[in-house]
């Protein structure tokens, strides 16, 4: 099932699964969408109710009308949350979604049961203004259509092994459909320092960490600081367990949400 709700900037889409059980909210890694979530909702929705939204500008949301800071996307996300009437869920989010979802659990702590991350942004001030100079530059189109080489190029270059061929297309479409803001929610991303709030995390937080995630280091630093933490380190795995391993990322993280 696939559907839209209003929100500041317009309509946020998202895509569900499931009919009954305990309510999952799902926010994808920039630049992605939550297609690259498809894998593992079918799954997800055997045993609850699961909403992957694509965040503010990517996919098919409305976007602000500028780049925007990691607590105003949690805000919006908020008012698309509210507009399906969730009151208790818990939050998923990966990389950038996982800042996301880190603040919007400090918002409403009261509403949300459980936490899971992979790859929070818990950075050193050096890596985080290395990332901001040069991880998100400018993507141009090109007439001899280069600029999908170079999305090709990243992905293999930035995630570790052998993604699958459909996994690579749908990264590099999400990238280069979205070439004039791709790198919006990256730099917002860098921008929000995690390392103050992860301690105020009220709920139960899982790591759920493939071994070769690009921010397995920044994970295994981050459960440190949250009182009700744990991280589980995925061998052998790169980024994107939920589209990889999808039947392994559902039943891990239906195993969490009903302990």
């Amino acid at each position: 099932m696939r559907g839209y709700v209003d929100y500041r900037w317009g309509q946020a889409h998202y895509r569900a699964s499931g009919e009954s059980g305990p309510a999952l909210v799902l926010l994808h890694e920039s630049p992605q969408s939550s297609d690259i979530l498809q894998w593992t909702l079918p799954h997800l929705g055997q045993h609850l109710r699961a909403y992957a939204f694509d965040t503010p500008g990517y996919g098919l949301s409305d976007p602000p009308p500028e780049a925007q800071e990691i607590p105003v996307y949690a805000e919006a996300m908020l008012e698309a949350i509210d507009a399906l009437g969730l009151e208790r869920f818990a939050l998923f989010g990966s990389h950038t979604g996982a800042s996301i979802a880190l603040r919007l659990a400090l918002a409403v702590p009261e509403r949300v049961t459980h936490a899971i991350f992979q790859g929070i942004p818990a950075y050193t001030p050096e890596k985080r203004q290395a990332r901001l100079e040069s991880w998100a530059p400018p993507l141009e189109l090109a007439a001899d259509g280069s600029h999908f080489q170079y999305a090709w190029d990243r992905f293999r270059r930035i995630w570790w092994g052998e993604p699958s061929l459909e996994l690579l297309t749908l990264a590099v479409v999400n990238m280069v459909g979205n070439h004039e803001r791709y790198g919006w929610a990256y730099n917002a991303a860098f921008r929000y320092d995690p390392l103050p709030d992860l301690p105020k995390l009220g709920c139960p937080a899982l790591f759920l960490t493939p071994e070769h995630d690009l921010l397995a280091e920044e994970d295994q630093r981050a459960v440190e600081l949250v009182q009700d933490g744990r991280l589980v380190l995925v061998r052998g795995v790169g980024g994107q367990i939920y589209a990889r391993e999808p039947e392994r990322f559902a039943r891990d993280v239906v195993a969490f949400l009903r302990e």
